[in-house]
């Protein structure tokens, strides 16, 4: 295995999967001579060429929309934008016509196509470029959604969605493009969609409560779990990795054996993903429950540029919230 950051392990799968598929094709702003604005997809017009890397005007429906169309022609498209906050424009074609083209067509046409996005914060990008739009994908039937938190996985998730013949947005945590380092399987590296992963090990019920982070903050999570550790207060944390399908049953195992429950995003609160993990283990799982769930979110405001650090939810607010939920009185 080599070891790879975050943006490498991207490259090797977009490298992989066009080697395996001559029908996979990819577009997006720069992403042919510059390589993309992150450098995600450097090299790949040297080896596939320009009937297969594309570059595109700055014209996120158009990018969106053409993806369609060669999808409903036999292509597998692989469309990049630039930044997720760059949806917006696609929104669209994404949930009006991308994520209804099976059910529309009664089966006959499929809608195989991948859209990449860096997202969330961390990089001092401000209000334009640093959103975490998850959730308004979610909320539309059709679509699936993933946001991989570590090399490995995201190699393996995004071949699988590739591979898959739904429509898959992928975001890609850009806090930790170049900061997350790992071994990463050469070759096919494939892991399944809607399988949730637990980060640090099971404690055989000694966990005081389970923490379900996903993106970025699942390496809050694990800082805060180390600091939690130093105080007496073991915590299990699950990534979900596909945010949707989600593997609820994974989650529920845990609170089952924990009782207690933080979700952390850096979405705002209001309407977040998190809002909706809460509803679904409190209805499979409220017997069990010591304490109410809580949620470690960003703020419910743009996102800022000074105050960046003040927005996310950082290892500190997770073990304040652990802490909270512990201290609950039964």
């Amino acid at each position: 295995m080599a070891e790879m950051n975050l943006v490498q392990a991207i490259n090797d799968a977009l490298r992989t999967e066009m080697r395996r598929d001559e029908r996979r094709v990819i577009l997006g702003e720069d992403i042919a001579r510059f390589g993309g604005v992150f450098r995600a997809t450097a090299g790949l017009f040297e080896e596939f060429g320009e009937g297969r890397v594309i570059d595109t005007p700055l014209a996120e429906g158009g990018i969106v929309g053409t993806a369609v169309g060669m999808a409903m022609n036999g292509l597998r498209p692989v469309a990049e934008i630039q930044f997720a906050d760059f949806l917006y424009p696609a929104f669209d074609q994404i949930v009006n016509e991308l994520s209804k083209l099976r059910w529309r067509s009664g089966g006959q046409y499929g809608a195989p196509v991948v859209i990449r996005a860096p997202s969330g914060g961390g990089i001092k990008g401000g209000l334009y470029h640093s959103q975490s739009p998850e959730a308004y994908f979610i909320h539309t039937p059709g679509l699936k959604v993933v946001m991989p938190s570590n090399p490995a996985d995201a190699k393996g998730l995004l071949l699988s969605a590739m591979r898959g013949d739904d429509p898959v947005l992928f975001f890609e945590p850009k806090r930790i493009y170049r900061a997350a380092r790992g071994e990463v399987p050469e070759g096919d590296h494939v892991i399944p969609l809607g399988e949730a992963k637990r980060v640090l090990p099971e404690t055989a019920g000694e966990a005081v409560a389970t923490v379900i982070a996903w993106g970025a903050m699942v390496h809050e999570a694990v800082e805060a779990a180390g600091l939690l550790a130093d105080k007496g207060l073991p915590v299990e944390v699950i990534d979900p990795r596909t945010l949707w399908p989600l593997d609820i049953e994974t989650i529920v195992e845990s609170i089952r054996r924990t009782g207690r429950g933080v979700v952390v995003h850096e979405a705002p609160r209001t309407c977040g993903f998190g809002a909706e993990v809460v509803a679904l283990i409190q209805e499979r799982a409220f017997s069990y429950l010591a304490a109410p769930l809580a949620r470690v979110t960003g703020l419910d405001t743009p996102f800022p540029y000074a105050l960046e650090l003040e927005y996310l939810p950082l290892a500190p607010r997770i073990v304040r919230a652990v802490e909270a939920v512990v201290g609950y009185p039964v």
